[in-house]
């Protein structure tokens, strides 16, 4: 059931230092002095789980949040066994985001992205009567429409044409929710644009990305989950990126559990994956440049084309921008690790084979970069390391349940006129905007 939990916290801001109390769904700065993330203290300064609050919602101490929702799952985090021998590793500890009832693992759209979405929906929002709009690759809109759906909060959620395929669902979704497309040939940057537009209209406001303290916070659960089941910080931080938003979550729940007193004082190193030939944030990390390096946007998408992982395909990341990924590497340290496909394919059948349960290809790309790292002898056998499983079990839902799948009410081209999309949004929710 949903209820409310009022978690004690403030915001600040990473540009100029100053703290607020977190009323308007504040995403930057108030005071727009520079470009940062702002992010959220907690009043408890050691982590409380309370086993008595659902899903998620047992870490409410370290969530910005004032209530529960239905339905949330939480992370999973167990010590392998089997992909652990195979890759000659004692403390490999896998945190698991997905569907593996076995395991206690129930996020039924099979992604972490569900973290994300049961915390943004449960912030304090003073807009909570318009319609909050979010720009995905895939996985992020799938989580957001159920939990939307769920929970009658209107949404307006925009994905490239060529990613519909991960909108899958076993209830119908309510009407609150719509979902429109960029055109085939569109990616994620194309979506993310389309939705800018939507957010022009009176009524529609962003519900932010990784500017949204709720949305790092409730990623970084994956963390809070490894630390309270192994007792103590990992050496490493092994997870596939495209925004580097989750990296960050996890660096700056290091910091929390390092204040905390109780769990160890090292900072996780940050061993972060992409899918080849797409690898933008690799490239800048190398060049040890703060901002992304220029690149073409056609070639951008031909590149899109070709990974398998779709999710990973973020041509403005969480990068440069003070308290982002690269701030979060130069702190803590780590390294950016590139995987094809084949690559990709390889691990995920490694961890069936292993471990016992099928991975979302992001995933995938993730166990195929701690391949890596064992081959080149970046980690030590005795290390303790956090993989960090970001969607799996997909299959296995599947097979237990009948899926069907969304349909965009509404498709548009990747250049659209601002005026027609404002227009035409507006339209598919002149039965809620009041």
């Amino acid at each position: 059931m949903s209820g409310f939990v009022k978690t004690k916290y403030h915001l600040q801001s990473l540009c100029c230092g100053d703290c607020f109390e977190d009323q308007n769904w504040e995403l930057s700065c108030p005071n727009k002095s520079h470009a940062a993330l702002l992010r959220a203290y907690y009043a408890d300064k050691q982590l409380v789980i309370n086993d008595k609050l659902p899903g998620l919602y047992k870490f409410s101490s370290w969530l910005p949040i004032h209530k529960t929702l239905n339905g949330s799952g939480a992370p999973v985090t167990f010590k392998s066994v089997g992909l652990a021998d195979r890759l000659g590793l004692k403390n490999l500890f896998i945190t698991f985001n997905g569907y593996w009832p076995e395991k206690g693992a129930l996020m039924k759209t099979g992604t972490f992205k569900e973290c994300e979405a049961y915390a943004v929906c449960a912030r304090v929002n003073s807009k909570e009567n318009d319609v909050m709009v979010v720009a995905s690759a895939g996985n992020t809109a799938r989580a957001f429409a159920k939990v939307c759906s769920e929970n009658k909060i209107p949404l307006l959620i925009v994905v490239p044409e060529d990613n519909l395929k991960a909108l899958w669902f076993t209830e119908n979704i309510d009407p609150c929710v719509k979902l429109i497309a960029v055109e085939s040939g569109g990616d994620y940057f194309d979506a993310i644009h389309l939705s800018n537009l939507a957010c022009q209209i009176g009524g529609f406001y962003p519900e932010g990305g990784s500017k949204n303290v709720a949305r790092r916070d409730g990623m970084g659960t994956t963390v809070l989950s490894a630390v309270s089941a192994i007792g103590k910080i990992p050496d490493y931080y092994f997870q596939a990126i495209g925004s580097g938003t989750g990296a960050v979550a996890a660096w700056e729940a290091n910091m929390r559990f390092i204040e905390d007193g109780r769990f160890g004082s090292n900072k996780m190193k940050l061993m972060v994956s992409q899918n080849s030939p797409f690898v933008p944030i690799k490239e800048a990390w190398e060049a040890d440049s703060r901002e992304m390096l220029p690149f073409n946007d056609e070639v951008a998408r031909k590149q899109v084309e070709e990974i398998v992982a779709k999710v990973l395909s973020n041509r403005k990341p969480t990068y440069g921008i003070k308290g982002g990924l690269y701030d979060a590497m130069k702190d803590a340290g780590g390294e950016v690790f590139e995987v094809s496909n084949e690559e990709a394919d390889i691990a995920g059948e490694l961890f069936i084979q292993t471990e016992g349960n099928d991975l979302e290809p992001a995933a995938a790309v993730a166990v195929a970069s701690l391949m890596q790292a064992v081959v080149h002898k970046k980690v030590k056998p005795d290390s303790v390391i956090m993989l960090n499983i970001t969607g799996g079990g997909i299959e296995k839902f599947k097979s237990e349940n009948k899926v069907s799948y969304l349909k965009p009410q509404m498709v548009f081209p990747l250049n659209p006129d601002p005026l027609v999309v404002r227009e035409k949004v507006k339209m598919l929710f002149e039965n809620i905007l009041v």
